[in-house]
């Protein structure tokens, strides 16, 4: 990464893991940034949006499952492989590490990966349901950097990683779907 870049990251790194300290955050943050503790409410949001959720819910479930299932291996296995930044756990001295500082790579987050996929496909079938989809997102990130384990440029990273994504696997579903009906409406 470029000098001055990584100056900057680290210096918004340190403001937020040590700058931004108090002891609300200290007690919810690491709760936030806890992978295992999003599994109830992704699972209830998933049984809502197809219990729910009518056709659009349907497909909203499915193509959110399907774009995790493609930017969490894409992200993890490929793209941090290929960057291989060191987290900041283990790259700076003095960071409030309040949880374990893994063993993976830092860019990009995976947390903002999946979790920005995932806003992207909601808010495309449930326009009304972005600001929440994306508040989420942008709450889990942020406990990324607060908790010592990303730079905020590996969230930032996540975040547009993971909207790409989710983007083309959309546009990859509008052109399948299309072809689909013209297909059907020829028959």
């Amino acid at each position: 990464m470029n000098g001055a870049l990584y100056a900057i990251d680290s210096t918004a790194f340190r403001a937020i893991n040590g700058g931004s300290a108090n002891a609300l955050f200290d007690l919810i943050m690491p709760a936030i940034t806890d992978v295992r503790n999003a599994y109830i409410p992704y699972a209830i949001l998933f049984i809502l949006l197809l219990w729910k959720g009518g056709s659009r819910g349907r497909w909203c479930a499915l193509l959110m499952a399907v774009t995790v299932l493609i930017t969490d291996p894409v992200n993890s296995r490929i793209i941090k492989e290929m960057v291989m930044r060191v987290r900041p756990c283990e790259a700076l001295a003095g960071v409030r590490l309040l949880v374990p500082c893994g063993g993976g790579k830092s860019f990009p987050s995976s947390h903002a990966v999946n979790n920005f996929a995932a806003a992207v496909i909601i808010s495309y079938f449930f326009r009304r349901a972005a600001p929440y989809a994306f508040g989420v997102a942008s709450v889990i990130a942020f406990s990324r950097v607060y908790v010592g384990v990303h730079y905020p440029g590996d969230v930032i990273g996540g975040a547009l990683v993971g909207s790409v994504m989710a983007a083309i696997v959309l546009l990859i579903w509008k052109l399948i779907i299309d072809r689909w009906r013209r297909h059907r409406g020829g028959v």
